[in-house]
């Protein structure tokens, strides 16, 4: 089966790697798609996310870096990651939400709710 989530990898710090996300059309078309991480011993983080009207939300932890873009044509959800840091090792995930969108509460981006793949591994070592 086909992977949802690809591009992950090992790399050291400062090194890039774009992650990419095969979107099933009815997550597609939700009002907000984006990216989350996980890693233990760490809460979910959601990295970055595109609301329906065109919003992108970064997480502070990786703005400036992480770029997220969403492609109508061939329903994909791709993070570019530069200048990747050793906390940003995580398996990332490609969510969407159950309605009414992303923002940014506390601090953090909120509203992505579930997921639909095995997520893919990024691995940042010095």
């Amino acid at each position: 089966e086909r992977p949802v989530e690809t591009g992950g990898g090992s790399v050291q710090t400062g090194g890039s790697l774009r992650l990419s996300c095969s979107a099933r059309e009815y997550t597609y078309r939700r009002d907000c798609t984006g990216w989350w991480r996980e890693a233990p011993g760490k809460e979910r983080e959601t990295v970055a996310a595109i609301n329906g009207d065109g919003r992108i939300l970064y997480a502070n932890s990786v703005k400036g870096r992480f770029t997220i873009s969403k492609y109508v044509a061939n329903n994909t959800l791709d993070l570019q990651m530069n200048n990747l840091e050793i906390e940003d090792t995580a398996r990332y995930f490609c969510a969407a939400d159950s309605g009414g969108g992303c923002a940014v509460i506390g601090g953090a981006i909120r509203g992505l709710t579930s997921h639909w793949g095995q997520g893919t591994q990024v691995t940042v070592s010095s």
